[in-house]
């Protein structure tokens, strides 16, 4: 490979990046103003998202999330505190207890839920429907898959 396209290529990853971190911030942003009135903030309901079906320990809704396990462990202590979540015994490890969401926490995740229906729906129709959202998501998603590989060694 030309170093010219090596170039092009690290620049199309480069603004790939840059856009990735701003649609996180207008992501966050969003969900920040819809979960204000549940007394939640994005990464509450991020958390209390991960939890509300199964629980999980600390460190895999860190994982899920793609955060560190010591945000998610303050956040978690935030939402037992708020009597949003609790913690359960863990059979599977002593001293990693289990989050679930309790069933105010479930409410609270369900109103904001709600309320992103109606973003959903204005983003579906922004962007040229249902259809070209999922294949954003799925490029997202396999950007995010290889990340992971680079991370755990996998790649050069």
């Amino acid at each position: 490979m030309t170093r010219t396209a090596e170039s092009g290529e690290a620049e199309a990853f480069s603004r790939a990046a840059v856009a990735v971190f701003r649609l996180n911030g207008r992501f966050t942003a969003a969900v920040d103003r819809l979960a204000l009135s549940s007394g939640l903030s994005a990464a509450r309901w991020q958390v209390l998202s991960a939890v509300t079906e199964e629980s999980l320990s600390v460190s895999e809704v860190a994982r899920r999330v793609g955060t560190t396990r010591q945000s998610v462990q303050r956040i978690a202590d935030l939402l037992v505190r708020q009597g949003l979540a609790a913690y359960l015994d863990n059979p599977a490890h002593r001293r990693a207890k289990l989050l679930a969401a309790t069933e105010r926490g479930a409410a609270a995740k369900g109103e904001i839920d709600s309320c992103l229906d109606g973003l959903a729906r204005h983003l579906c129709e922004s962007l040229g429907g249902e259809e070209e959202v999922h294949r954003t998501a799925e490029m997202l998603r396999g950007l995010s898959g290889v990340l992971a590989s680079v991370g755990a060694g996998d790649s050069p």
